[in-house]
């Protein structure tokens, strides 16, 4: 088996080995869509449960990393509130698991600049997404700003800070996951043992959620249009009212799977596969019969129950400023805590300390 094989698996199983760090992080882009909530958000939730409790579960919100590209202060500030509300209504309880807020912990940078001494700049400059967010041509490569290129290397830092053995995260993180192993086991060399883990990639086991209007796109927040997205909290009449306008095709006949030739179908069959944990063949053979209109509305009836719950517990606690600040302080220190254990070891390590 291959070094990448070995160190990649869908999650198939939430029971992990004892004494596993489990860590994952998220950006602060206000409320949680479909593609959000399937893609890690739940299952975070599934691997945050009791079986789990000799493990240690770190899940926050990635501020610094979403100011390598322009924010507006205030809202980024509300949307960190924002995103730690979302994570407790869709089920993460501060009682089993750690929510933090990433520019609390002061640690993450420390790392990031040891580990920035000794990573190779032709690695970053192969990362995909750099050159997609960063979106020029190679010959204005110059340009783009230095934290685009480098934020790889503080999400190693992320990473490693809890020496971490298990990251679920999304198809499209994978490469940086890589990276982070490839940095973990050069500064295993540079001291001349086996420091930091090489932590495993959890893949989430959906496929990606795809825009409702444009399934040649990612289902994003910033999609000017509406009807492209849903968040978690919708009502059950604009859940309806955005699947019945969700794109299909014109195709007559039994209705398939297929990414390339049905790309509308495949994202609403994708959605309840995402909701029921079911394969693609198996719902394939269920609604091989309905018609268009059928799926759509076997698809809205789905994740209404789906999103039922976590919609409710929102509601409860959005406007609560004085219990989300409290959670956040009080992961925030429990991370900073195991953080500074990491980082004055590190440093005796490079001879910063004695």
């Amino acid at each position: 088996m291959s070094k990448t094989a070995a160190t990649v698996q869908k999650v198939v199983s939430t029971k992990l080995p004892h004494g596993s760090t489990v860590f994952s992080m998220i950006q602060p882009t206000g409320l949680f869509h479909l593609g959000n909530y399937f893609g890690a958000v739940r299952v975070w939730k599934q691997l945050a449960n009791p079986s789990n409790c000799h493990s240690h579960l770190m899940f926050g919100v990635a501020d610094l990393h979403s100011i390598t590209l322009p924010q507006d202060p205030l809202k980024l500030n509300d949307s960190i509130e924002t995103s730690i509300a979302s994570l407790i209504a869709c089920g993460l309880d501060p009682e089993h698991c750690n929510l933090f807020v990433q520019s609390r912990i002061p640690q993450h940078v420390q790392l990031n600049w040891i580990l920035s001494c000794i990573t190779p700049m032709g690695q970053l400059n192969r990362m995909t997404q750099f050159k997609s967010k960063a979106a020029l041509k190679s010959e204005d490569i110059g340009s783009a700003k230095l934290g685009l290129f480098t934020y790889p290397v503080l999400q190693a830092a992320d990473i490693l800070i809890y020496k971490s053995t298990h990251v679920p995260v999304g198809q499209d993180q994978a490469q940086h996951l890589e990276l982070t192993r490839d940095i973990a086991q050069l500064f295993n060399n540079t001291i001349g043992h086996e420091y930091f883990p090489l932590p495993s990639t959890m893949l989430a086991p959906t496929q990606k959620i795809v825009s409702l209007k444009n399934p040649s796109k990612k289902m994003s927040k910033s999609d000017p249009d509406e009807l492209s997205k849903i968040f978690f909290n919708e009502s059950s009449k604009n859940i309806v009212h955005k699947i019945n306008k969700a794109v299909t095709d014109s195709i007559e006949g039994p209705l398939y799977y297929s990414e390339e030739q049905r790309p509308g179908i495949s994202n609403l069959i994708n959605l309840i596969a995402a909701v029921t944990g079911q394969s693609i063949q198996n719902i394939e053979h269920q609604i091989s019969d309905f018609t268009k209109a059928q799926l759509k509305d076997y698809t809205s009836s789905l994740i209404i129950d789906e999103l039922k719950e976590p919609s409710y517990r929102y509601k409860q606690i959005k406007d609560n400023h004085a219990l989300l600040e409290k959670i956040a302080i009080e992961g925030s220190r429990i991370a900073s805590e195991k953080a500074q254990k990491t980082i004055d070891e590190v440093y005796s390590l490079v001879g910063l300390r004695r």
